[in-house]
């Protein structure tokens, strides 16, 4: 079985994320390409798809927001995510028991008494007036019936597990500060959600497994399973096996992938590129070697924008007045230096609307000396 090495793997990666080359997509056909992005932090999705898209204008992403085309809701690893219409009415029922599973897991005690069949139906019920809520209002709405759990178990259970719900506009849109306000999926869109098929292949599981690949393989199940949240999938990934191609990374596990997909040479040169906070690209895999260094790992769970730099994590980067800081990880070349500034010029442009492209490189780290 062929080994791909890190380098292998990373330009795979860039070239899913469409990292390698600014693709000239339509913004839905990018969010469905990617299967969604991270967004718990609204504005972020914004630069991800301007690292990745020619010509993108952020009226755009917002337009497909108050079209009802694109939504923000709790999805892959019960975190919000910006998706397609068409993919979240496809795939809710396939998450609904992981996230009601990681919901009664962050408040066990609390909502140990708690029938959640009935607490759900107690939240639609407040939610057939068609009024949309926040979170801390459903659960006012439903304390007097359930008043030992804090509110907090309660509207976050309610709103992000048990009742499909859709953050609505203007949460979410460019360069606009709203508080989170929902409603029910299916009430925004005017569908119902696909309802989950009685079928031990697990076909959503398989469009699924599919999409993840075409996003970012080659991937090992666990890969997979880190990116959704879900249990691996295994009867999924039996029922299309024959279909992919395998491969093995330099640690010896199974990485799967689409036989047509690409696989860009390891010496494909790959531009510097910025990324936004909690970008799938990182957080896509449980093994993020291909594109982060260990010592760095943990940027991509707190919240840190990065920096790629010959496609990996070599910088973090802020936005502040107008002016984009980066702070190297590693002493940058010459030629890396000045990529870094147009890039980050560039991007302080955008998100200035172009009234300013400063940009501020920090002192780089001494080899051999810790930050």
């Amino acid at each position: 079985m062929t080994v791909l090495d890190t380098r292998s793997l990373n330009r795979a990666t860039l070239a899913r994320q469409l990292l390698l080359d600014r693709a000239g997509l339509p913004v839905l056909d990018a969010v469905a390409r990617l299967g969604g992005l991270q967004a718990q932090e609204p504005q972020e999705p914004f630069t991800g798809l301007w690292s990745r898209l020619r010509d993108f204008q952020p009226k755009t992403l917002s337009d497909l927001l108050l079209e009802r085309r694109v939504v923000r809701t709790h999805l892959m690893r019960r975190t919000v995510h910006l998706v397609t219409a068409d993919d979240v009415l496809a795939w809710r029922s396939r998450h609904d028991a992981m996230l009601r599973q990681r919901g009664i897991g962050a408040y066990r005690a609390e909502l140990a008494d708690v029938d959640l069949d009935e607490l759900a139906a107690a939240g639609r019920a407040v939610l057939a007036d068609g009024e949309p809520r926040s979170m801390a209002e459903m659960a006012r709405a439903v304390a007097d019936r359930w008043p030992r759990p804090a509110p907090r178990a309660l509207g976050e259970v309610l709103v992000a597990a048990l009742i499909p719900m859709v953050q609505l506009p203007p949460r979410g849109l460019w360069r606009t500060r709203a508080g989170v306000r929902n409603l029910p999926l299916s009430a925004w869109l005017g569908r119902a959600i696909d309802p989950l098929p009685e079928d031990p292949s697990d076909p959503v599981g398989q469009a699924l497994v599919r999409r993840y690949l075409a996003a970012f393989g080659p991937a090992a199940t666990a890969d997979l399973r880190a990116w959704s949240g879900l249990a691996g999938l295994p009867a999924a990934v039996s029922a299309i096996r024959a279909e992919l191609v395998s491969f093995r990374d330099e640690r010896g596990r199974e990485l799967l992938d689409l036989p047509d997909a690409p696989r860009p040479d390891p010496d494909t040169v790959a531009p510097v590129r910025f990324l936004p906070a909690f970008d799938n690209a990182l957080l896509g895999y449980a093994d993020r070697g291909r594109i982060v260094d260990d010592a760095h790992r943990g940027l991509s769970v707190s919240g840190a924008r990065v920096v790629l730099v010959d496609g990996r994590v070599s910088a973090t980067w802020t936005a502040q007045d107008g002016t984009v800081r980066v702070g190297p990880l590693r002493r940058f070349s010459a030629a890396e230096r000045e990529e870094v500034a147009r890039e980050g010029a560039a991007l302080a442009s955008f998100l200035s609307d172009g009234d300013c492209d400063r940009v501020r490189i920090g002192a780089e780290p001494v080899p051999g000396v810790a930050r």
